[in-house]
Order: structure tokens, then sequence, then C-alpha cells
């Protein structure tokens, strides 16, 4: 049996991550990402759930040999029961057998069966001929070489974070398709902690794989604050997702009301009669085809019928619809709903600013997402602007944020906002709104700016923060104008010298070669 690695436990980052997953992605051979990513999390979430289990079993031996058979004590522990069949134990010893494939679809089955809240969600086709069961054994051989499950390693997330990087590196792979699953880690962050979910119900329309519940836990953790002081509810229309959701929330023992169903938020509100202290939400970009001619007639728009050919508007409208009496919201969009006055959308953004619906407009650099290279924005909605509650009076104000010069690119074609940009901005934000210990707010030439509803009505209710925020200050070197413009026009005649210079010999080398 291999030796299993020694992982730290301060808390730290780990850094084998993106080791654990170049590893499992040589094995992937020409099988396509979109593919390989539920064999992959499948069975990290199989070698996490039989850790935990064994671990508590191996405890409850030690102390009272009859409880460790009492399913009871493991699910008083938030601890899924795991029949023997389903041990990763079993599934290590037989991982060279050629019927591995149909060993794990039947581990799969038999936790579905012993655990309610799984059934459906786990994947069971690791049977089918087309998978190399050769590469099925040696990804067993490498999971089981890192103790995911047990306890040291649990109180560190450590699972909850490979699962959450797989997810990232697979949206990478997968590109467009990609962002169908997966919200950018840096961009959710901003939401989270603009919004700062403390307490209270939270909510995703178009949840995706659960990303947005991941952060908003994490952020009452790092906080002090208490994980059952939030309760989670979400939809997703496509299955499949929802069901990398569902594994993603099950292995960081965060208990959720994640629902799916295929006629998306729009057709069957799975929570009509709910309202939301947090809604965060990363809906698809400019949908055409979302069914709007078949909704003219809604009780959620309230700020006027969103044309049938973009449900940016219906999105935006349903998510305000859910909002509690002080309820506040953070949607990524497409840049275009800020400004466009096609089928009536000027007028839906004019009806909700003059409601004074609107709270902050945030521009993010380009690059962010896996799935577009659309600009996106951030909008926040708020219920009440004058909550009290040590919060100070912002009616007939919004704050606009120009981020656009954020972000450091990690590879070739994205980028992603530094720890340091993500604080700035949510600080801002909360200085804005006078929360205690936030500081106070300033405008910043070219970054933020406090503008009032005469301003925005000046601007034909437009919503892109360039327009406000002005340009940056730019700092003066010290050097006279008159000596400034001499250098710069004696670097420009330098340069065109030096360009006739090469058209010239380029001119020569051709007519030598006869041209």
């Amino acid at each position: 049996m291999a030796k299993k690695r020694s992982l730290p436990t301060n808390g730290a980052n780990l850094g084998f991550e993106a080791e654990l997953f170049k590893a499992a992605d040589k094995l992937r051979g020409n099988m396509e990402p979109s593919d390989y990513k539920h064999v992959v999390l499948g069975l990290i979430f199989l070698k996490y759930i039989s850790d935990a289990f064994e671990a508590k079993h191996r405890a409850l031996l030690a102390d009272d040999p009859l409880a460790a058979e009492d399913r009871d004590e493991y699910l008083a522990d938030n601890i899924f029961w795991v029949p023997p069949p389903a041990r990763w134990s079993h599934l290590q010893a037989n991982a060279k057998r050629p019927e591995i494939g149909s060993l794990i679809d039947e581990a799969m089955r038999a936790i579905e069966k012993d655990n309610e809240s799984l059934k459906g969600v786990l994947p069971k086709d690791y049977a089918r001929p087309a998978l190399n069961k050769v590469m099925l054994g040696e990804l067993i051989d490498l999971l089981s070489n890192i103790g995911l499950g047990e306890e040291a390693n649990r109180a560190k997330d450590v699972l909850g974070r490979v699962y959450e990087y797989f997810l990232g590196q697979f949206a990478g792979a997968e590109g467009k398709r990609g962002g169908e699953f997966y919200t950018p880690r840096s961009v959710v962050r901003v939401l989270v902690e603009m919004l700062e979910p403390f307490h209270g119900r939270v909510y995703d329309p178009c949840c995706g794989s659960g990303g947005m519940f991941v952060q908003s836990e994490k952020f009452v953790a790092e906080h002090g604050g208490r994980i059952g002081d939030i309760a989670i509810y979400g939809q997703e229309s496509n299955y499949t997702t929802w069901r990398l959701a569902k594994m993603n929330l099950a292995v960081r023992g965060i208990d959720a009301d994640i629902r799916w169903n295929n006629e998306g938020s729009f057709h069957k509100d799975e929570f009509p009669d709910l309202r939301f202290d947090y809604i965060l939400a990363n809906p698809p970009f400019n949908v055409s085809d979302w069914g709007g001619e078949r909704l003219r007639e809604d009780v959620r728009w309230t700020f006027g019928a969103p044309p049938v050919g973009n449900a940016n508007f219906a999105w935006l409208q349903h998510i305000h619809w859910h909002l509690a009496p002080n309820g506040v919201a953070g949607v990524v969009l497409a840049n275009g709903s800020m400004s466009s006055n096609q089928s009536g959308e000027g007028e839906i953004r004019r009806a909700m600013i003059e409601a004074d619906v609107v709270d902050c407009m945030v521009a993010l650099p380009g690059q962010l997402f896996y799935s577009t290279q659309i600009p996106a924005c951030l909008w926040f909605l708020a219920r009440n602007k004058n909550p009290g509650k040590g919060l100070r009076d912002r009616r007939g104000q919004v704050l606009f944020i120009d981020a656009r010069s954020m972000g450091v690119l990690v590879d070739r074609t994205r980028r992603e906002l530094t720890d340091e940009e993500i604080q700035k901005i949510a600080r801002t934000y909360h200085a804005w709104r006078g929360e205690p210990d936030a500081g106070e707010y300033a405008d910043e030439p070219g970054f933020c700016k406090s503008a009032t509803l005469d301003d925005i009505r000046q601007h034909g209710h437009v919503l892109t923060p360039g327009r406000y925020v002005g340009a940056a200050a730019q700092e003066d070197d010290g050097e006279p104008f008159a000596e400034k413009m001499a250098r710069l026009s004696a670097q420009w005649r330098a340069q065109r010298e030096e360009a006739a210079r090469l058209d010239a010999a380029i001119e020569r080398n051709l007519r030598e070669l006869g041209f």
C-alpha cells in the first residue's frame, strides 16, 4: 500500500492541489475534460465520505463497539453512512481488477440507498466500456495517497479545497462550457466580501456548482460567526451541474436546500413565497431563449416586462422580488445591462433607478471568466437603503466603482483579482454604507464616486461607472512643461529618423534580391 502523504494542518496554502490535478490529468488520455471531471470528482467525493466514515468508525469501535454500527451516531456528526462494499479500502484492494468500474458503480448505488440526501446525485457510469479501467485503478491509487477525510485534515477543509480547485481547473479546460457550472473564485469573493452574509437566508436562483454558498459559509467561519446562522437555498436547471453542487456542499458538511428543475427559476420558481436576506447570483449573460413570450404578465416584473430576447432584466427583477425587507443582492451581468436601451431595457433600468433599488455598480476587468470574453459588471440591489442597524441613510445615492484596471494575469487568457484588490473594493462599499469600523468614505477619481439620482438622470439613467468616477489623478513628476515637450519632441524625431533608416535598408535589400 502506498504511504500516505503528510499534510500540513496550519491552515496555510497546502500547495498540493495543483500537483494532484496535474497527476490526475495525466491519466485522462484522450478523454474529454467535460466527461473526465465527473469521473474524478465522483471518486474524490467517494474517498472523502469513506475516510470520514472510517475515522468515526474507528473512534466508536474503541469506545463502544455496538455504537459503531448505529447510523444515528454518524448522522449526529454530519457523516454519511458508508456500507462495507462502498468503503475506500475495499475499492483500493480491488483497484487493479478489470471489474473495478462495476465495483465503483455498486458503491455509489449503495451510498445513495443508505443516504436519502444523496439520491440521484452520484455518478454511476464507471462500468461503461469506453472508460479505461486501468486509468480508474491508477486514479484510485493516486487519491489513496492523501488522507482526505481524516479528522485533522477535515478540520482544515482539505477535501473541499481539492474539490473546489478541481472544479476551477476543469472549468478552465472546458472553456466556454466550463463557465456554465463555475463562477471564478475571485468574482464570488467580491460578492461575498461586499455583502457579508453573516446570518439569515442566502439564495442563488442559478447556483451552478454551489460556489456562492461555499464562499458564504467560508466567510462566516473566517469572521468568527456560526455556520448555523445562515440558511442556504438555491436551484439549478442543469441536472449534471446540480449534482456537482450537491457533492460540493456535501463534502463541506453544508446543509442546504438546493433543488433541481429543468424548467428554471423563471418558469418554476421553487421558492415563490420565500424572501431572502442575501442573494448572490451569476446568471448566464444575455440569454435569448428564456421563454419570455410565455411570461408577459408576471408579478415579479415590478419595473416592466423584460424583453423576450434578453433575460438580463428578468434575472434582476426575479432577484429583487425575492429580497426580504432589508435584503441585499449582488448579481453578475454583462456590461450591456448598464447602458442598453434596446427592447425597453432602458425604461426598466430607469424605473429601477427611480425606485432607488440600485445600491452600487462595479465595473469588472476583462478576462475574468472562463465562459465569455464579454465584459461584466456587478449590480448590487437593496430593498431598503435606510435600514438603521448602524448603517447610514443612502437613499437617493448610488456608489460607482470602476475596477477595470485591476487584476493580474494568471495565464494567457485569464485574469484574477488579488486579495488586496478584493478588500479595497469591499472596504470602499462598507465605508460608503457607513458600517462601523469601515473608515470614512471619500470619492477617489478614477476609482469610485458616490452619485445622486440627479447625477444619474443627467447621464440618461446609464449606470456605467466610468461615466461617474472620472479620470485618475496623474502624479506630477516635477518636470517643467517646456522641458517635457522638448524631450518628447526629440524622442519623436529620433523615432522617425530610425524608421526612415529601416525603410531605406529594407528597400535596398529588396533591390539586391531582384524585387
